[in-house]
């Protein structure tokens, strides 16, 4: 769902910008808590960076959904759920300003668009119905999971209406909303259903083995019970906790993965349109799309240029893209957490 340059005029793309540069703005601020929680900031923003390179890695995986159309996963869910949502909403930022910048990927003009669209409003959705879900269902993995599904679901046609919302304040084209809103959210949702398949499916592994890495799990696990005249009862808790384990294995795992999918197996995604440029082509909302200011970039359309062997070219451009988005949205999360962790020095000094 790539909003490219031309599609949203300038008013609205820059109140957009604004919206988008808030939003992470805020982000920052909570991210700077989130990142500080559970096993210290020296784990989890290389946690939170591999997350963003993972999500950048399935974006390159277009699956079908309906005839001549294609999708591929938003992210919006699976981020808030793993890291927490304003760190999942920032490395939403990160991934589609390394598609922008790098490969030609949805507008430059158009980022705060896409950021408000494909970040904050699966984020805000998403996260909000899984917690509503998770207070509701029983504390299981089962049920973590299954919430996790329902809400990458919903988020997925909901940012579809955010995007009608401000192509009927901006757009540039006399598509009738009601036409757009239609098509939009139809295709989204069955796009949804692969978002939610993606998304439950990469909570539910990382649960399997680390769930106490993943945001939305934390305090999954009862409490140790022990047998005492007959009954069950809590234990008492132990006068040292127990040590951290560290999460090296699973970012190691998760880093081999990403590369995979974005340096081999999205060779066979598919290559139809996905659901917004597919609604722009049948009803004319692309009819004064502009050029991309990076359409000269050496990885523009995820190739390599002068790599002349297809496999090879893009294989090599999404292996270079999950580095970039690893080591770009790391370093974020590193200054975030070393922020936090001075003024937390600053206020222990007063």
């Amino acid at each position: 769902m790539h909003v490219p340059d031309g599609f949203i005029n300038a008013p609205v793309s820059v109140a957009a910008g604004v919206v988008a540069a808030g939003a992470v703005a805020v982000s920052l601020r909570g991210a700077r808590r989130e990142l500080g929680e559970g096993h210290g900031g020296e784990r989890t923003a290389p946690l939170a960076g591999l997350v963003a390179a993972f999500i950048f890695a399935v974006q390159m995986l277009n699956f079908p959904v309906a005839a001549g159309t294609s999708g591929h996963l938003l992210g919006g869910a699976l981020a808030a759920i793993l890291v927490g949502p304003w760190t999942g909403v920032l490395c939403i930022a990160v991934v589609l300003l390394m598609q922008g910048i790098l490969f030609a990927d949805g507008g430059l003009t158009a980022l705060g668009v896409n950021i408000t669209v494909m970040g904050v409003v699966t984020v805000l959705v998403a996260y909000g119905l899984f917690r509503g879900l998770v207070l509701l269902l029983p504390r299981t993995r089962a049920s973590v999971t299954a919430a996790s599904f329902v809400a990458a679901l919903v988020s997925v046609p909901a940012a579809a209406t955010a995007f009608t919302a401000l192509y009927a304040v901006g757009g540039t084209t006399d598509v009738p909303v009601s036409k757009v809103l239609t098509a939009m959210v139809g295709v989204h949702i069955l796009i949804g259903i692969g978002e939610a398949v993606i998304t439950a499916l990469t909570v539910g592994a990382v649960i399997a083995v680390r769930p106490d890495l993943v945001h939305g799990a934390r305090g999954l696990a009862a409490p140790l019970k022990l047998r005492v005249g007959g009954e069950l009862v809590d234990a008492a808790p132990a006068d040292r906790p127990a040590p951290a384990r560290s999460p090296r294995k699973l970012w190691i795992g998760g880093l081999v993965t990403a590369l995979v999918l974005a340096g081999f197996v999205s060779f066979y995604a598919s290559a139809d349109p996905d659901g917004l440029e597919k609604v722009a082509a049948d009803k004319g909302i692309d009819s004064k799309v502009e050029d991309h200011a990076a359409a000269d970039s050496p990885l523009a359309d995820y190739g390599v240029k002068g790599i002349e062997a297809p496999r090879l070219s893009g294989g090599l451009a999404g292996a270079i893209g999950v580095g970039a988005t690893l080591a770009v949205g790391t370093g974020t999360f590193w200054v975030v957490r070393r922020r936090r962790a001075h003024a937390e020095t600053a206020e222990t000094a007063a």
